[in-house]
């Protein structure tokens, strides 16, 4: 199989955008349009046609340049089946279990609601990436903005169920203040300590931190470590079930 190319950059303040190209059928897809502009710049820089947008979400800043994309392209814009009526141009919804084709690539459609109810995220085992959208980020998770935090966990662990080598693309840079909340949490964790240092020095260089190994997110990352003793500990949850942990991490983090 025929690699799958992906170009990741930053758009408005700390949106990432992401393309991914198919070299072999020549179609190339935005991961989410939070600003046209770079996206465009992005696709001419790398001289690919878009032909598709995989929509995370609803949020704005995650669809700002769909209708203006579209009109330009006339890509094909999918996303969840739950928030189509607020997605602009949307012409294929997708649910849980879903999976479609991209060139040589089989996308698997994931449900991973919390940030908001109809958040889908988009795993691609044969290029062993996911696309989590605002579910997952390096070192954190979404806001519950509109889901709860029992729907958030569920989420999170379908993502944790995936191969430890995958791959994982989030829709912010927000890692670095990840890692000063996670150290509060979990200061011990010297996986934990080297990311944050590595981290530090990525934004001190003006680059990015991501993708990163979901295995390296499953060792570091607190959201993702409720069965973490040091962080049951500190919370003085120990024993309690991780549905309970991982809510009150999300709270501290809420006005961390």
């Amino acid at each position: 199989m025929t690699g799958l190319e992906i170009d990741q950059f930053l758009c408005r303040q700390d949106n990432f955008g992401v393309l991914i190209h198919d070299p072999v059928h020549r179609l190339t897809a935005a991961i989410d349009t939070p600003d046209p502009e770079p996206i465009r710049q992005a696709l001419a820089a790398k001289g690919w046609q878009l032909t598709h947008i995989f929509t995370t979400h609803h949020h704005h800043d995650h669809t700002a340049g769909h209708a203006a994309l579209k009109a330009e392209s006339g890509c094909r814009i999918i996303g969840p089946s739950a928030e189509a009526d607020r997605i602009p141009g949307i012409d294929e919804t997708v649910v849980e279990g879903d999976s479609f084709t991209f060139g040589e690539h089989a996308v698997r459609v994931l449900e991973t609601p919390g940030h908001t109810l109809g958040h889908v995220s988009y795993w691609l085992p044969q290029a062993r990436v996911v696309f989590a959208g605002d579910t997952l980020f390096s070192l954190g998770c979404g806001r519950l903005l509109e889901g709860t935090a029992d729907m958030m966990w569920a989420s999170l662990q379908k993502l944790m169920a995936l191969p430890g080598e995958t791959d994982v693309y989030c829709g912010h840079e927000y890692t670095q203040a990840n890692a000063a909340f996670a150290l509060t949490l979990e200061p011990g964790n010297a996986a934990l300590q080297q990311r944050a240092k590595q981290v530090k020095s990525l934004r001190a260089q003006g680059r990015v931190t991501l993708p990163v190994k979901l295995s390296d997110e499953l060792a570091q990352n607190p959201f993702l470590r409720p069965d973490s003793s040091e962080i049951q500990e500190k919370l003085r949850r120990v024993g309690q079930s991780l549905a309970t942990i991982f809510a009150d991490i999300r709270r501290l983090k809420d006005v961390f």
